[in-house]
């Protein structure tokens, strides 16, 4: 990342150096209390990014390298993805993920335990919804309604499907990031050198 801290904007700071005598004397700093973000009109046109599927257990430089051809430019796949903490937020590898929650639930059976049912969606025959999709619920829960295409009422069972420790964890950390399937925004090289993506007026510092 040794190209992203050279655009990181300097302060005068007061000089530590041995030599220096006078205490008035200050050195030029990077302001690390400041991080750069990519200029709202970008950020939010998709139609500049790609989607790109992290393979395997390939880390921001990897991407950077496969991409640009340059591993120092992994700060350019970091900040298109608004990620700060690498550590955290980008996606664990598949074996580093499944040993996390090993330790976090103790066992692959409690891994799988049911945590919660939700619904699944269930229309009339007209094409409306009756039940949407996602609802928390009990196991047993059931809908009865009257459906005017067939002018009868209905009584709808088997409208849940289960969720896991396993699933519930993906959902809340990772969405759609897991492991293989992860994907991350990546902007072309095009719209780097069309847009001057190293262009101060593109850069915010925070």
């Amino acid at each position: 990342m040794s190209s992203y801290f050279r655009r990181v904007p300097d302060f005068d700071y007061v000089s530590r150096v041995a030599d220096k005598k006078n205490i008035g004397d200050y050195t030029p700093v990077k302001n690390l209390f400041k991080r750069v973000k990519l200029s709202d009109d970008l950020f939010n046109n998709l139609q500049y990014f790609t989607k790109y599927q992290i393979i395997g257990d390939e880390r921001p430089d990897n991407v950077a390298y496969k991409i640009y051809n340059d591993e120092s430019l992994d700060w350019i796949v970091l900040l298109s993805n608004n990620i700060i903490d690498v550590r955290n937020e980008w996606p664990m590898p598949q074996t580093s993920f499944e040993n996390y929650l090993l330790e976090k639930y103790g066992s692959y059976e409690n891994l799988e335990k049911v945590r919660y049912y939700e619904t699944i969606e269930v229309k009339n025959t007209r094409g409306v919804v009756i039940v949407p999709k996602g609802l928390r619920v009990p196991s047993d829960y059931n809908v009865t309604y009257y459906d005017s295409g067939l002018e009868q009422e209905v009584i709808r069972t088997n409208i849940t499907e289960a969720f896991t420790n396993y699933q519930y964890f993906w959902s809340q950390h990772f969405h759609t990031s897991l492991g293989s399937v992860s994907l991350v925004l990546i902007p072309g090289r095009s719209l780097m050198i069309q847009h001057g993506l190293f262009d101060s007026n593109n850069r915010l510092y925070m």
